[in-house]
């Protein structure tokens, strides 16, 4: 169970940015973890850390530009999932789960990973502006749950908990307000008597 705990914890971290998980646990650990993760350990480590610290820095700067993050939020859909079943192998791994069980624990990570980069682009489109301090607590909060998955993971893994948590609630409200906007016309249809845009 703490093993699950551990993987949703970095798993969430990736669900926020990408690059910036892999760069810190990759440094935490040095060189060698990243030689143990299937799909890293073909890439160079000095190539790996090039790219991972220009795309950190990429993500903490552009982040905090409306355009700069419509186009990191782009990526990052893509990317998340990957990003988010290789830290789940990556913690997994590193917590000696057998093998046939990371595969199925790298699963639920990049779906967790996806599901919380989906639900930040809903509130990037519904908000319009996303304020400053909500980015660097992002970002914070991103760093934090690396660290918890290798030295806490039973509060990182709650913390992971809570964050899908919100993200089903939030994407419960969002439907039920865009069925609302049909004011009494054709709920199976509410596009039809769209009040607000999408």
């Amino acid at each position: 169970m703490i093993e699950l705990l551990a993987v949703l914890s970095a798993s969430a971290a990736a669900g926020m940015r990408i690059a910036l998980p892999l760069l810190v646990i990759g440094l935490l650990y040095g060189e060698s973890f990243w030689s143990q993760v299937p799909i890293l350990s073909h890439i160079s480590p000095p190539v790996l850390l090039g790219v991972l610290t220009s795309w950190s820095l990429a993500e903490l700067v552009l982040s905090k530009d409306r355009l700069g993050r419509r186009l990191i939020q782009s990526v990052q859909i893509i990317f998340s999932p990957f990003v988010g079943a290789i830290m789940g192998m990556a913690v997994a791994q590193a917590t000696g789960i057998p093998n046939w069980l990371i595969g199925l624990l790298a699963a639920i990570g990049g779906l967790l990973a996806l599901v919380l980069q989906l639900v930040q682009l809903g509130w990037l489109f519904r908000l319009k502006e996303v304020p400053v301090w909500a980015v660097f607590v992002q970002d914070t909060l991103c760093i934090l749950l690396v660290f918890f998955a290798l030295d806490a993971p039973r509060q990182g893994g709650l913390i992971a908990l809570m964050l899908l948590w919100l993200a089903i609630r939030s994407s419960k409200e969002w439907h039920r307000r865009y069925v609302a906007q049909a004011e009494g016309g054709d709920r199976h249809n509410p596009r039809r008597y769209k009040q607000d845009p999408d």
